[in-house]
């Protein structure tokens, strides 16, 4: 199957520019002048620009085991509607979790025959695994997850130093990828506990010094082993210096944000409104605005969703109980008109949004054939309309709860391909390995 589209403004990993972009059995063959086009090429509309498939390294899929809470169907279909081609899920929370090489071959056979888009897999770092990491590695997962605290489900329990630091050795000598929440667990458990309808008071039972000391800990194991490591969600602009110190004297750490903590700030969320709670928390628009700064400075190296929903009835929207409320948000499918809506307001160009959300997440997770518009590549494209507004309502995602709802974005996905087929709700989708496709 062939397929070439052309349009005025198409994302190359240089800049924008006319092209046709033409594609044969699912790869991207050649890059053209725009007129250098057989006649029945795909042309897009004056106001829509081609851009490369996204890719999400950050989605809590949940299934098996949470299901109820969202699923590789219906999470995939969010996703190419959005713009997404590629998702990674994350290893936790499922059941079981992706530990070892046994559970990752439960999840990949519950897959696979549903997915919308492509999806990897993270694997899970956890106390008593170490001797599963290699395998894990060697069955195809990018990287392992990890967390520093309690992360709320009893089968995915968290990293000590001295957990994190054999993790690390381990990682080492097969050059592993950690990413790691990183919040500092006797630092919160010190802080004010979170009860009631307070948005103040759950930002104050979780601040940005959890942060800080546990991405301190963080970098000081990494230097100690020369491991690779990365800092998922930011939301403390005080961890800035810590991390760009650390990069200066040759620690391997990368660090990404969310759309949420771009786009909100602690001081517009409304008292009991816990369709806003995750963990790290929004914090003030002071670190709204750093974390912009920090990614136009290269800072930060790219923004995922963090993609973390569950079932209505988890998040307490009947009593607004942030302490009882689970933390996550849903924004699968409405990332890239997020983050371009903010961008743009600040007079960041789309190519540049383009590499946050697919060039450096897909090289991230080692996936080489995704995240941009050059030869070789997957033929992953999206039609994309960067001036056109719309309001947030329906979302593929099972459990629409966001704090979205009803907000007035700009930049609409019209279409999506995934390797050079017209995307949807057909299950196109392939399960991935680290490097290559299966």
């Amino acid at each position: 199957m062939s397929l070439v589209v052309r349009a005025r403004r198409v994302v190359l990993p240089d800049g924008e520019h006319a092209a046709a972009v033409h594609t044969a059995d699912g790869r991207i063959t050649a890059v053209t002048d725009f007129a250098d086009a057989p006649a029945d090429a795909v042309t897009l509309a004056d106001d829509e620009v081609l851009l490369p498939g996204l890719v999400d390294s950050h989605v809590h899929v949940n299934e098996p085991g949470r299901t109820e809470w969202e699923g590789f169907a219906t999470a995939t279909r969010a996703a190419v509607a959005g713009g997404v081609t590629t998702i990674v899920d994350m290893p936790l929370n499922s059941i079981p979790p992706t530990t070892t090489v046994e559970a990752l071959r439960v999840k990949q056979e519950v897959a696979n025959g549903q997915v919308s888009a492509d999806v990897a897999f993270w694997g899970g770092a956890v106390p008593g695994n170490v001797d599963q990491l290699r395998p894990l590695h060697e069955a195809g997962v990018v990287g392992f997850k990890c967390f520093l605290l309690d992360p709320g489900v009893p089968e995915f329990p968290p990293l000590d130093d001295a957990g994190l630091r054999a993790v690390l050795a381990e990682l080492v000598t097969f050059e592993g990828l950690l990413i790691a929440h990183a919040e500092d667990a006797e630092v919160i458990a010190a802080a004010p506990q979170p009860s009631g309808p307070s948005y103040a008071g759950f930002l104050a039972s979780r601040p940005g010094s959890a942060e800080e000391s546990a991405i301190g800990g963080l970098i000081a194991a990494a230097r100690d082993t020369g491991a690779r490591v990365h800092v998922v969600h930011l939301a403390d602009s005080g961890s800035l210096p810590l991390l760009r110190a650390a990069r200066a004297e040759g620690v391997r750490i990368s660090v990404e944000t969310c759309p949420h903590y771009l786009t909100f700030a602690a001081e517009e969320v409304p008292d009991g409104s816990t369709s806003f709670k995750c963990c790290p928390p929004i914090r003030e628009t002071g670190h709204r605005e750093a974390l912009w700064a920090a990614l136009a400075d290269g800072d930060i190296d790219l923004v995922v969703s963090d993609h973390s929903p569950c079932t209505p009835d988890l998040k307490r929207l009947d009593t607004g109980d942030f302490g009882a409320a689970w933390g996550g948000i849903a924004s699968l499918q409405v990332a890239l008109p997020v983050v371009w809506t903010g961008a743009r307001a600040r007079g960041i160009a789309l190519p540049q949004v383009v590499h946050w959300m697919a060039e450096a997440p897909a090289r991230l997770a080692g996936l080489p054939r995704k995240g941009a518009i050059t030869p070789g590549r997957d033929a992953d494209l999206v039609a994309f309309a960067p001036d056109q507004q719309w309001t947030v309502g329906e979302l593929e995602h099972r459990n629409p709860v966001t704090p979205y709802a009803g907000r007035t974005l700009t930049g609409a996905v019209r279409r999506t391909w995934l390797r050079g087929e017209p995307a949807g709700n057909q299950p196109l989708g392939r399960l991935l390995r680290r490097g290559m496709p299966e």
